[in-house]
């Protein structure tokens, strides 16, 4: 038996850690320099929000990245391992509200705890490049980036809706509203549309679907190729010339032209602008409250793929050039203004939820591509495969597949539309009716219009004495100070934009800042960019596989063709 008089003393990790984690710092042991004749290799983990503590889930992707930083280190490599902050975002405004404090005091004194927190796991992280999104150095960047966006026509204002709270009078974010009502108040939000500002994503739709340069997981390469959407199909117009108004024609979009002979109504999004002007007297107020319940609703609630579609008629009819058939127009929450054309073609003996649909509102159900077999009596259920035309003019008894192409061809022959790729994904919204982000670079003037604040006078900075309202307005909306300013073109009284951006659009590009975060005359250096870019290897969640991880592969398209970049992709693995 040992005695006890005699046994080691236990191992103090705590100072045993602390010592050598100190002699680390003291030492620049984890430091990296951009001289070092080694090949490089750059590791990166996403930075996290700084909400106060880390947690285990944190840890959980940090740590296997921490590891494999050491044994790239092991094989030869100069590695860069960085490490910062996301800390522009809503819960540093909700926080502030809650406990009457500057946002900025709430993120600052987070970071600082998680700061202390990393360093004292024995991270091999290069705190000296440390990149904190919500500091002038950085955002002024973002500020200049939009800028060169816009001059380039890859940033744009236009009407999108937004979550209104009519108690409030202010816009929320979806995160504010739980279960279709403010989180404040508890009342109603309503869809409202306001002009916002946009990133054109969609321009490198096609370019995005191109995975060849870059090894990442199955399942997210699935992931943004789903969400991207591409789909090849057939624009149709149905004419409108007979109702009397400056629009002659209404456009739809279908993947399944040899249907559309089978069309036997059409649908307009609520919130489409032709809505209120064909709607027929009689229709208006059924449509009108129709139209008001649908913008109370979320594009989730509306898109269900359990919910039923419903619809009502506006009373106002259009015809099939391909037969002469006038059919009715109704309006229906399911088709969303932003995504196609708004309108969408209702073939219910070709679509299942079509099927119901007609079915609920005693529409006509018209086979158009027969099953094996059919003996011309009506569908118990919506026929959706391959058959055979009929009921189609000169084109029964082709098979459907060759009469896509014969009917797509006749279309376009006779003007009424052409063959065409759609996509589901749509531009990034990128304003936020909020506080605690970048300021957009934006200045109105009622003599020169929308005029972008000169390069010369970023960063736009946030003011630091903001007042915080538990009604949930902006503060920068009621700094006076703020909005009121000259304009850079005529010197006469204008007014800021109170938008801020995307906390996304922070994240779409900081991990090129780690290659030179201290650098004041770009976002990045050019040098640094063409020694450490891209990124070899990336960790985080696949939560962020349609936005943060699509947002940085359209950044660093976009920022190669303004000729800032020469590589395609910013992570080679994920």
């Amino acid at each position: 038996m040992t005695n006890p008089r005699t046994r080691t003393p236990a191992y103090d990790h705590a100072a045993a850690e602390a010592k050598w984690q100190a002699r680390w710092t003291e030492s620049g042991l984890h430091r990296v320099l951009d001289d070092d004749p080694r090949p490089k290799w750059y590791e990166l983990t996403m930075y996290p929000y700084p909400s106060g503590d880390l947690h285990i889930g944190h840890w959980y992707a940090m740590s296997p990245a921490d590891a494999h930083a050491r044994f790239k280190r092991m094989q030869g490599y100069n590695v860069m391992h960085p490490m910062g902050f996301d800390a522009f975002g809503l819960p540093a405004e909700n926080a502030a509200i809650k406990r009457g404090i500057h946002p900025a005091e709430w993120t600052v004194a987070n970071m600082a705890n998680m700061r202390r927190q990393l360093r004292s796991m024995g991270t091999v992280y290069d705190w000296d490049r440390e990149v904190v999104t919500c500091e002038p150095e950085y955002y002024r960047w973002n500020q200049w980036l939009f800028l060169q966006f816009l001059k380039n026509d890859l940033a744009y204002q236009s009407y999108a809706p937004a979550n209104w709270c009519p108690t409030d009078h202010t816009v929320l974010a979806n995160e504010q509203v739980v279960d279709g009502k403010c989180e404040r108040c508890g009342d109603e939000v309503i869809q409202r549309d306001l002009n916002q500002w946009f990133f054109r994503i969609t321009k490198y739709a096609e370019d995005l679907l191109d995975v060849s340069k870059i090894d990442w997981p199955h399942k997210i390469n699935v992931m943004q190729t789903n969400w991207i959407g591409r789909s090849t199909g057939t624009e149709i117009a149905f004419d409108i010339s007979h109702i009397g108004l400056a629009e002659k024609a209404i456009k739809t979009f279908t993947t399944r032209i040899d249907t559309i002979f089978g069309v036997t109504f059409v649908v307009l999004a609520p919130e489409h602008p032709l809505v209120k002007e064909i709607t027929v007297p009689e229709q208006r107020a059924e449509v009108e409250a129709y139209v008001d319940s649908a913008r109370r609703q979320s594009e989730i609630e509306r898109l269900a793929t359990d919910r039923p579609k419903t619809g009502v008629h506006t009373g106002a009819s259009c015809v099939n050039p391909l037969n002469g058939e006038r059919i009715p127009i109704l309006v229906g929450d399911y088709v969303l203004l932003s995504y196609g054309t708004g309108i969408v073609m209702g073939v219910p003996a070709h679509d299942e939820r079509d099927f119901v649909f007609a079915r609920t509102y005693d529409l006509p159900i018209r086979v158009v591509v027969a099953p094996p077999e059919w003996d011309g009596g009506e569908l118990e259920e919506a026929y959706v495969a391959p058959g055979t035309q009929v009921n189609s003019g000169e084109f029964d008894g082709l098979p459907s597949e060759q009469g896509k192409e014969r009917i797509a061809e006749h279309i376009e022959a006779n003007g009424w539309g052409s063959r065409t790729v759609n996509y589901r994904m749509r531009d990034w919204l990128i304003s936020r009716q909020r506080y605690w982000g970048t300021p957009i670079p934006i200045i109105y003037c009622d003599e020169c219009g929308t005029v972008p604040v000169p390069e010369a006078d970023l960063p736009v900075l946030l003011p630091d004495d903001a007042e915080f309202r538990p009604t949930g307005e902006s503060p920068l909306a009621l700094h006076e100070g703020f909005v009121n300013v000259n304009c850079p073109l005529c010197d006469g009284p204008a007014r800021r934009e109170t938008d801020t951006m995307d906390t996304f659009v922070d994240s779409s590009w900081y991990y090129l800042r780690y290659a030179s975060p201290k650098y004041a005359d770009g976002p990045f250096d050019p040098a640094a960019i063409k020694q450490w870019e891209p990124v070899d290897q990336y960790t985080g969640g696949a939560e962020h596989a349609v936005m943060h991880l699509l947002y940085s592969r359209f950044f660093v398209r976009a920022l190669r063709d303004l000729g800032l970049l020469d590589f395609d992709e910013p992570f080679t693995r994920l």
